[in-house]
């Protein structure tokens, strides 16, 4: 049997494309929510078609997000699904399937450790992204390192993350490209929009938003901009109440050439993506999603896993002033063509473990 593990929006919208791959070979899995995140899952899922809800769910809380929250909500959900009985209920009574778990959550080693403790094999999709310091980003370079060592089947996106799986132990599968490349894919072609062009704002990571100095910096880096470009904020929760808890929120909310915006849905942020000038973004996945669409981006980082678009439609800030100046007076020299015509990563991970799993 195959089984799906996901906790986090970000897990599902890179996953989706697979369980849609699944769902249109009828080929049966066991959908496993962890519950880490709830927010818009339910919409995420419609969006792609995905008929199937989760066959368990292991926590219904609020959403977790702090380290210390998720660190005592993973103990949890280890210590009631340690007994047999539960565990073997969790996965259907199967042993000799297969578990698929995504990324560099909690929810990515909690999954594959509860599927290596059932005896499943356990397979690792987007596999291989290393920045190389534990540290940076934290807590996601431990957590992909300690998957790493549960996992038997690694599924890299690309050559260079291949390259950083040589010493690890295991079956290594080359997707190509990333499943983000199938999610947006998916998603409906932009319309034209007419009016003032704009860029967008999302900065959502621990390092940024858990930290007043740092925050405190990049909102005083971008609402001094001189620049006619409209940027529109989009207030991530976690982002929002620290923004609230450090007096920044006002700032925000004066600077003329913000306009602070809810969450939005995947299909809806896309085309919002796919009409904008460019992103300034701190996430791993919307990277991936700049380079797809040849989109123009800073990343508010100081190291990236991923190399997707590096010096080509994206420039990695190191949070230097000039740099983040330079790229929006001068953004309209990183627009790229958009990816096109690739081989379909979902495909070439369901026909793999459509082997493996029997």
């Amino acid at each position: 049997m195959i089984h799906v593990f996901i906790g986090t929006k970000a897990q599902l919208i890179k996953m989706a494309p697979i369980m849609k791959e699944l769902q249109n070979r009828k080929i049966p899995y066991n959908f496993i929510f962890s519950g880490q995140h709830k927010d818009t899952m339910d919409l995420i899922l419609k969006n792609f078609g995905i008929d199937k809800e989760p066959d368990a769910t292991l926590y219904n809380g609020r959403d977790i997000t702090g380290i210390m929250q998720m660190a005592n909500w993973a103990i949890q959900i280890i210590i009631a699904n340690w007994n047999r009985k539960n565990l073997n209920k969790l996965f259907k009574h199967d042993t000799k399937g297969i578990i698929l778990n995504h990324g560099d959550t909690f929810s990515t080693l909690l999954g594959t450790f509860l599927g290596k403790r059932q005896g499943l094999k356990t397979a690792h999709i987007e596999s291989g992204l290393r920045s190389h310091n534990l540290f940076h980003p934290f807590p996601e370079e431990i957590l992909r390192l300690l998957s790493f060592k549960l996992t038997d089947y690694f599924f890299a996106p690309g050559e260079a993350p291949l390259k950083n799986l040589n010493k690890v132990k295991g079956v290594k599968i080359n997707t190509g490209e990333n499943t983000l490349y199938d999610a947006i894919s998916a998603t409906p072609r932009a319309t034209t929009q007419q009016g003032q062009p704009y860029g967008i704002i999302s900065i959502h990571r621990f390092e940024n938003i858990f930290s007043r100095k740092m925050l405190s910096k990049i909102v005083n880096t971008l609402t001094s901009q001189n620049d006619s470009i409209q940027k529109r904020f989009i207030l991530h929760k976690p982002t929002e109440n620290k923004l609230r808890e450090y007096n920044l929120l006002k700032k925000l909310e004066e600077c003329p050439s913000i306009e602070l915006c809810p969450r939005y849905d995947y299909f809806k942020f896309t085309s919002l993506l796919k009409n904008c000038e460019y992103l300034i973004t701190d996430g791993g996945s919307n990277q991936e999603e700049c380079y797809y669409l040849g989109l123009p981006c800073l990343l508010m980082r100081k190291a990236t896993e991923r190399e997707e678009g590096l010096g080509e439609n994206a420039v990695l800030s190191g949070y230097n002033n000039k740099l983040i100046t330079a790229f929006i007076q001068h953004y309209k020299t990183f627009k790229r063509p958009p990816i096109a015509g690739a081989e379909s990563p979902s495909k070439i991970i369901v026909d793999s473990i459509s082997l493996f799993s029997h």
